[in-house]
């Protein structure tokens, strides 16, 4: 199948030429054509699947069509989306595709300055990816006009729930106008996921072109059992023995996201931490860093497993085995995307087998295990410098010597001792003297 029997218009059919597309992805091929009917879409695909292009596409297409009755430009398609990561993701596409057509797309998210957002919004928009939480603050300033909202996405609706955002998602809706199309994709399908859909989509297409949570086949997975203490060391030993040149790496916290990365460095290894504690602008500024090859290693936590969008990269290492064993098929899913092939590698101490059973569950198979062998020791643990040994006299030193350095030391504390005593018995004296005589009684009062 060719993108041409999809329906594209040649404008966009040119944009995907020109990125190099030539067929679409199972995802695409099952949802333009239900998008294009005007059906709600229930869309199931593991990440990495083009599951972006399968909704940007075909609402571009059909906003291009109508013609906007308001001088100013309103929003008419909403892209909800977990994380700033994969709203800078989501709204590069809209623009792509959307200035072959004339169209405007933004993204909101926090993090940054809102006042910048809003005179965006004042310019005019037709399309608008954001964060739920941000998005509130805009509806409730009435900073932006939902009302004629045609397009409600729900990207990576599985992960907004992870994160809370039910409450949040729920009262968006409640700005948006009926009828609308709405369409939710989910890498991994769970309860709350049917019931947000049975809340918001009405008699929606159901598309699983995927087992649900399963990896991508183009990813090589692979355990290593490691003591915890000693992971730093076999992680640094496999970048530098494998020369890798691209790696993402992923930790449960964000403490140990800043400790591994500064660890990294004292190993002589470009490293950069990305999660919620850095600004907007950091972290923007070390992904495009990331990209352009100028890190070697990006360390990063869960929250920005869904929004890495990086082509081509060859390794993922889970440093950390994740709490939640659905995050573990998102993480491994920042590698093997648009048909690459890549490599997923995790450390497993002793105490994370539990987790590691659960996640072998959730896939249906086992991770294949393997061994290190004798580790070199590569580097001490940072900050430790050990001392250098003092040299050892080689003459030793004789007892005469010895008294006369004691004996000097006492006297002084004599002397000490001598002259504080003087000094007491003077301030005595001269404070007696300087004191008069204290008067008692009435002619005392008088003359006093």
């Amino acid at each position: 199948m060719s993108f041409d029997s999809l329906g594209l218009c040649a404008e966009l059919l040119g944009r995907i030429a020109r990125q190099g597309y030539t067929e679409p992805t199972p995802i695409q091929a099952e949802a333009i054509p239900v998008i294009f009917a005007g059906c709600d879409l229930l869309a199931g695909a593991q990440t990495g699947t083009g599951k972006t292009a399968a909704f940007a596409l075909p609402i571009v297409q059909m906003l291009s069509l109508k013609t906007q009755q308001h001088k100013r430009r309103r929003p008419r398609a909403l892209v909800l989306v977990p994380t700033r990561e994969l709203a800078a993701q989501v709204s590069g596409q809209l623009q792509n595709y959307g200035r072959t057509l004339s169209l405007r797309s933004t993204m909101i998210y926090g993090g940054v300055n809102i006042q910048a957002q809003i005179e965006r919004l004042q310019r005019g928009v037709d399309m608008v990816v954001a964060t739920p939480g941000r998005l509130l603050d805009h509806a409730e300033r009435g900073t932006i006009d939902l009302s004629a909202i045609e397009f409600l996405v729900l990207d990576e609706a599985d992960r907004m729930l992870d994160l809370g955002f039910i409450d949040e998602i729920l009262r968006v809706a409640e700005y948006l106008p009926e009828p609308r199309q709405t369409l939710l994709f989910s890498a991994t399908y769970s309860p709350s996921i049917k019931q947000l859909a049975d809340e918001l989509l009405d008699h929606p297409r159901r598309i699983e072109v995927a087992r649900s949570n399963a990896a991508a086949e183009a990813v090589t997975q692979v355990a290593y059992p490691v003591e915890r203490a000693r992971k730093r060391e076999v992680i640094s030993h496999l970048i530098r023995n494998g020369n890798w040149q691209q790696v993402l790496v992923f930790t449960r916290t964000r403490y140990s996201a800043d400790k591994l990365t500064a660890e990294l460095r004292f190993d002589s290894i470009q490293a950069a931490a990305i999660h919620s504690n850095k600004s907007q602008s950091i972290r923007t500024r070390t992904l495009a860093e990331f990209k352009k090859g100028e890190l070697r290693v990006l360390v990063a936590t869960d929250v920005a497993a869904r929004g890495l969008d990086i082509q081509r990269l060859p390794h993922v290492v889970n440093y950390e085995i994740p709490q939640v064993a659905e995050d573990y098929v998102h993480r491994i899913g920042r590698t093997g995307r648009a048909g690459e092939n890549g490599r997923a590698i995790s450390l497993v101490a002793t105490g994370e087998l539990p987790r590691l059973k659960a996640i072998e569950k959730l896939l249906g198979h086992a991770i294949p295990r393997e061994t290190l062998g004798e580790l070199p020791e590569i580097a001490i643990k940072r900050g430790m410098v050990q001392p250098a040994r003092k040299k050892a006299d080689s003459k030793p030193r004789s007892k005469k010597k010895v008294e006369q350095k004691v004996q000097p030391a006492a006297k002084p504390k004599q002397k000490k001792v001598q002259k504080s005593q003087k000094r007491r018995t003077l301030a005595q004296k001269t404070t007696a003297k300087a004191r008069p005589p204290v008067k008692t009684g009435r002619r005392g009062a008088r003359s006093k």
